[in-house]
């Protein structure tokens, strides 16, 4: 992933700063995968269940938290109760220095998938330095994180970004990369991990802790010379930024509050993989939704399918994607296949924006299909997202039923050549993976 075109990062690159973690302590809870989850935003609710019922202290009642009737304030307070009260308890504990943290994750006992490093992302403006969004926000979703820090008095996420740190490399760990990325692989080689967990995703998790200044310092130099891309968490940086704005305006000065907890990754040694995130559209019905689609779209019907198994429908559109933009139209049981957006309606839809912008696939859906072709404001009481193309198939046939859009994945060449351009996808079209695990490492504000 190219993110700069060449050259380091002359206005003053990333800085990630040592802090020292607070982490479960693992004779206290049943286990580590059992306390830890996924992103707070890829958590659907019957996962969230699931979680709950795997350990009581799973990190989901932090990130998600659920207002107890029982107990005075809402959910965010509910959360900062929870958090001290599993610090005083003991369940929660801090580690001894601060330190930054090597993270990989990996196939059981086969190589490295992405290997980066945790700590303290340093705040700057977004378009105005050296962290650069690639995705639009909605003010919800930022206000909610925001809240839900501010009460908690903690990072208890890392947000994750790339960087191209060179020195060619492939993933698995095959390239050494950049000096921070070539110190991280070798604490991985000679150094026991704090932890090593596996997640029911096949994924196998290690966390190292660097307290050495001098490495610290190795990792300074190098990332000053950086631009890193959020890949997932743009909700989150904008929610890190708006508290900083908020400490700043009551006068609270430079404190903990200037950072953001982050896992950092060097794309040169491990490129990214990016999934597709998909739509489904409330109150509008898969018929009309196909007749509308009609005036600039070739629309094909996938009659035969069995919307319980939905393999053959994904195998079409993948094989469409091929050739161009297209997207699976799909409810009420049936399946469309919607190609050939008419240039000149894509055009009109999306007026003042680059031409690299008009061709991408999220750009075109949001702009022509859903607005105006359909008439439907991204808002998210009307629109919902979905990772998984099967879960947002069965909820367009699940009451209330809706009409669901399969999307066809972002290349990473689009997304970085449109970041630096200074443009932004709609929100929720890239979905980076691996994701990191919530849960392993938190930062709080009284530690740093």
């Amino acid at each position: 992933m190219q993110i700069l075109p060449s050259g380091g990062y002359p206005a003053g690159g990333i800085t990630l700063a040592p802090f020292r973690g607070l982490r479960y302590a693992e004779d206290r809870v049943s286990g580590l995968a059992e306390v830890t989850s996924p992103p707070y935003d890829v958590i659907a609710h019957d996962t969230a269940d699931h979680l709950l019922a795997a350990d009581p202290h799973n990190v989901v009642r932090l990130i998600l938290p659920r207002h107890d009737a029982g107990n005075p304030g809402g959910a965010y307070s509910a959360a900062a109760r929870l958090l001290s009260e599993w610090q005083d308890t003991g369940i929660l504990v801090p580690d001894p220095q601060p330190a930054l943290y090597v993270y990989e994750q990996s196939l059981p006992d086969g190589p490295a998938l992405q290997r980066g490093l945790i700590g303290a992302l340093g705040l700057v403006p977004l378009g105005a330095g050296p962290v650069l969004p690639h995705e639009d926000v909605m003010p919800g979703p930022v206000a909610g994180r925001r809240q839900l820090m501010e009460s908690t008095g903690a990072n208890l996420e890392p947000i994750f970004l790339l960087y191209q740190g060179g020195g060619g490399g492939h993933g698995g760990g095959g390239g050494t990369g950049s000096a921070a990325t070539a110190l991280a692989g070798r604490v991985a080689a000679k150094r026991p991990p704090l932890l090593t967990v596996g997640t029911d995703d096949g994924i196998r998790h290690r966390l190292w802790a660097m307290t050495d200044p001098a490495e610290h310092a190795v990792v300074a130099a190098d990332l000053a010379t950086h631009q890193a891309l959020i890949a997932d968490g743009h909700h989150r940086y904008a929610a890190y930024l708006q508290l900083q704005a908020r400490k700043q305006a009551a006068g609270a000065g430079p404190g903990a509050w200037d950072a953001g907890l982050a896992l950092l990754v060097d794309s040169s040694a491990f490129p990214p993989r990016i999934g597709a995130i998909h739509r489904v559209i409330t109150g509008l019905n898969a018929p009309d939704a196909v007749r509308l689609a009609k005036s600039a779209f070739t629309v094909r019907a996938l009659p035969g399918l069995d919307a319980g198994s939905p393999s053959a429908a994904l195998a079409a559109l993948r094989e469409a994607g091929r050739e161009g933009v297209a997207f699976l139209v799909a409810g009420s049981g049936e399946f469309h296949l919607l190609t050939d957006p008419d240039p000149i309606a894509v055009a009109a839809a999306m007026p003042g924006r680059s031409p690299r912008w008009r061709r991408l696939s999220a750009a075109i859906m949001q702009e022509l299909l859903l607005a105006r072709l359909w008439g439907v404001p991204d808002s998210e009481d009307r629109v919902q997202v979905h990772h998984d193309a099967g879960e947002a198939l069965c909820a367009a046939d699940s009451p209330p039923g809706g009409t669901a859009v399969i999307c066809p994945p972002l290349s990473a060449a689009d997304v970085s050549e449109v970041a630096a351009q200074g443009e932004r996808v709609p929100r929720k079209s890239t979905s980076f993976a691996p994701k990191p695990r919530t849960g392993l490492v938190l930062r709080t504000f009284a530690l740093g």
